[in-house]
């Protein structure tokens, strides 16, 4: 078996990356680097790789270099090559949600040439693959002054009040949302699609998802008013599989925003503006390298 490591660039000097491969490659693994310079290098060499018959690709950096390569993966119709995860990135959402080691280049670097590949889903936004979570609406446009309650609000934990407050003052994005045979008009202040469970530097956003269910769970806050925030508490205190009249949770493999305004998303860093935008799951198309009893996977 080949490996290639593709590595960012702005990680390419640190000590414990390179220790990590030398010593690899001293216990006889036979591991290639290649470095990221500018945008487009992702795509450029994973279809190099491809084209030498390269086995396995690790992707070296954050949750956006993750998806670059998943991306680049499945616009090139590459699908047999296996993926594992060096995380390098500062949230490492999508790593730490699978159990892959993330203090610890050797050890993640050690399962990424020694562990098993599992067929794993990924999802698409018009274009644009991915296999975390896509956050929609007030979410694409969080920032670290915004209160952690705000982050956490489809998380275990309920809305501070300022929270709420401050969420009441965002004009909701006006639309209309399709799946499973619905049409529903929307008014959505912020918003999830979710394969993986983590974002925004470990806010569980979606405890319950599994990135082998064959699908995607959308949760999303309505707009309300002041007078709501009791109810709203209420709902957000419910468990995970709750939908009310505010927290909206569903489970669908194809769903699809359509407005006259932007709808911002987020794809792990990565923006998309678009007035229509269709999700859909893509069941099976990923073989990640994943640790031996990950929590990710759900038993078929």
């Amino acid at each position: 078996m080949t490996y290639r490591l593709l590595l960012n660039g702005k990680k390419a000097a640190q000590d414990d990356i390179r220790e990590a491969i030398y010593q690899l490659r001293g216990e006889g693994y036979p591991l290639e680097v290649r470095v990221t310079w500018e945008g487009g290098d992702i795509e450029r060499l994973v279809q190099e790789a491809a084209a030498q018959g390269v086995s396995r690709l690790i992707a070296g950096g954050g949750d956006g270099t993750i998806n670059e390569v998943v991306d680049a993966l499945l616009k090139n119709n590459i699908t047999a090559m296996e993926v594992a995860v060096l995380p390098l990135g500062t949230a490492n959402d999508f790593a730490t949600a699978c159990s892959i080691p993330t203090n610890s280049a050797y050890d993640a670097l050690l399962l990424a040439v020694s562990g098993t590949s599992k067929p794993i889903d990924a999802a698409r936004a018009n274009d644009r693959h991915f296999v975390n979570i896509a956050t929609a609406g007030f979410g694409a446009q969080v920032t670290a002054n915004t209160p952690i309650a705000l982050k956490n609000f489809l998380g275990g934990g309920a809305y501070t009040l300022a929270g709420l407050v401050q969420a009441i003052n965002f004009q909701p994005f006006k639309g209309t949302v399709k799946f499973d045979g619905q049409t529903v008009t929307s008014n959505v202040v912020v918003g999830a699609i979710c394969n993986g469970r983590m974002a925004g530097g470990g806010q569980a956003l979606s405890p319950t998802s599994f990135i082998n269910d064959g699908y995607l769970d959308v949760v999303s806050l309505e707009e309300f008013t002041p007078s709501d925030i009791t109810a709203v508490i209420e709902e957000l205190m419910q468990d995970d599989g709750y939908s009310g009249t505010f927290v909206k949770r569903n489970q669908v493999k194809t769903i699809e925003w359509i407005s006259d305004g932007i709808m911002p998303v987020n794809l792990d860093g990565e923006p998309i503006e678009a007035t229509n935008i269709e999700f859909c799951v893509l069941p099976n198309t990923i073989q990640l390298v994943l640790p031996e009893h990950c929590p990710m996977l759900v038993s078929h």
